[in-house]
């Protein structure tokens, strides 16, 4: 016989298995135990604060929380699917422990304002966990930085060469994109840190609470407002998918550089054994596997976002079962950015640059073409003029399969008399990425900047929100 439900009282028939089957959540909210526990526990402190329920029987239902919570982190409670969810699976168990006075612990709340809570709890959990490990793939970039900051590559637009620039400086780029990233979850996590827990099923309730108690002892920095708006809001998971599918985003571009960089058609890099994988058929494969697979689960994160956006685009005020819909794309999606910075970070450490590569496709791929239109252009000619004359210099060049550096001066003022000595500087690569020494620029001491600023500036440690004991 199916066990009984907490809410059954005005129900003649027991549920349908195959309808139980569908509705239970507990298969994947179960994740949630740590937070519901922390919830419960400060209502229960908040219940006997305010003597809405006895010390006694506050202290016994707390006891059994803690230790309910020890055993399932231990593996030692087998759920009971009958249960429906974390939060009816706890209440049992503190309650086979207790007696009848484990069920004051749902005094005054609502299953709607304690998921609420629950989530918003493990959303903010969460972000923490990922700032610190964006903390630590910006960390990886910076040191690959510094290791290779005389190296210099041809960057790209429209994947074609365009001007040469130090491999710093592009590896510089993502740790921009990362602390915005960061940034973005830091701004989310100021309306995700807003208690809900108070508001009931949608009306709050009669007791006297003191929410502010139970916020302080959670460790939210507000109380939501309005208790229709606080069991029905899930703003904040749209917000957090929102800044997790940019973080899959920014990773998926580093993974497409590093398949470039690494393809038989670069050879810029070599990335280590342990993450890349062979071919069942072809011996001599080396795949960046690795990389192809952050690139790919990018888009089980950009789903997730429109899934969650899907669910709560028609629903009525306040709670609607759908928004039970709401934690696996959550999950999943927490989980996929924790791995995939993880794995970031370990092609962030491992490759190995080739720097004589680099040079000689920098050395052949006519980067310095602008510098030269810039030259004239400082000695008065208009840049269309400048630009056009230089188009002719590397058509010349291209013509006759000649590198840009190795054009002598005399051979320079066959297409502008303007052309001197000291254009030569202007065709030597090094020397001409040097040149860009502005703020944010790719010159060696600009690059230096932008990584003694990131060093000092975007990887200080973060607080920590947690339960007091």
């Amino acid at each position: 016989m199916t066990q009984k439900k907490p809410w059954q009282g005005r129900f003649s028939a027991e549920t349908d298995e195959v309808f139980e089957v569908f509705s239970e959540s507990l298969s994947f909210d179960y994740r949630l135990f740590s937070q519901d526990i922390a919830g419960s526990i400060a209502h229960c402190r908040m219940l006997v604060k305010q003597a809405i329920i006895p010390k006694e029987s506050g202290d016994k239902i707390i006891q059994a929380l803690k230790k309910v919570r020890e055993e399932i982190a231990a593996g030692k409670i087998e759920f009971d699917p009958a249960w429906e969810d974390i939060h009816m699976a706890v209440e049992a168990c503190v309650i086979s422990k207790t007696g009848p006075v484990g069920g004051a612990m749902h005094t005054a709340r609502s299953r709607n304002d304690q998921v609420a809570t629950d989530l918003r709890l493990y959303v903010r959990d969460s972000i923490l966990e990922i700032q610190s490990l964006l903390s630590g793939l910006m960390t990886a970039f910076i040191e690959k930085a510094k290791q290779y900051i005389d190296v210099i590559l041809p960057g790209l637009t429209h994947l074609q060469h365009a001007q040469a620039v130090r491999f710093s400086h592009h590896l510089m780029a993502y740790v921009e994109m990362l602390r915005r990233d960061s940034q973005r979850l830091s701004d989310a996590l100021k309306r995700v840190n807003v208690l809900p827990l108070g508001s009931g099923a949608l009306s709050g309730t009669t007791f006297p609470l003191d929410r502010e108690y139970v916020a302080d002892q959670l460790g939210f920095e507000a109380i939501s407002r309005n208790s229709m708006d606080a069991v029905s809001d899930r703003d904040f998971v749209v917000e957090f998918l929102a800044a997790a599918a940019l973080i899959m985003a920014h990773l998926s571009r580093f993974s497409e550089d590093l398949i470039i960089w690494n393809s038989a058609y670069a050879r810029f890099i070599e990335l280590p054994d342990a993450l890349t994988t062979g071919s069942s058929m072809m011996p001599q494969k080396k795949n960046p596997d690795g990389a192809e697979l952050i690139r790919g689960k990018s888009g089980r994160v950009f789903g997730h976002l429109m899934a969650m956006l899907t669910v709560l685009k028609g629903l009525p005020m306040t709670y609607n079962r759908d928004l039970q819909e709401d934690k696996e794309p959550l999950f999943d999606a927490v989980d996929t950015v924790k791995a995939a910075i993880s794995v970031a970070v370990l092609l962030v450490k491992g490759l190995e640059a080739i720097p004589e590569r680099m040079a000689e496709a920098t050395a052949w791929g006519y980067l310095q073409a602008t510098d030269l239109a810039d030259y004239l252009a400082k000695k008065g000619i208009p840049f269309r003029d400048a630009h056009a004359i230089v188009g002719r210099l590397v058509a010349h060049a291209i013509e006759n399969g000649k590198a840009l550096s190795a054009y002598t001066t005399e051979e320079l003022q066959k297409f502008s008399p303007l052309f001197e000595k000291d254009a030569l500087e202007v065709t030597a690569i090094d020397k001409g990425v040097d040149q860009r020494s502005g703020f944010g620029m790719t010159g060696r001491s600009a690059v230096m900047e932008q990584i003694e600023f990131a060093e000092n500036n975007y990887l200080k440690n973060r607080e920590t929100h947690s339960e007091k004991k």
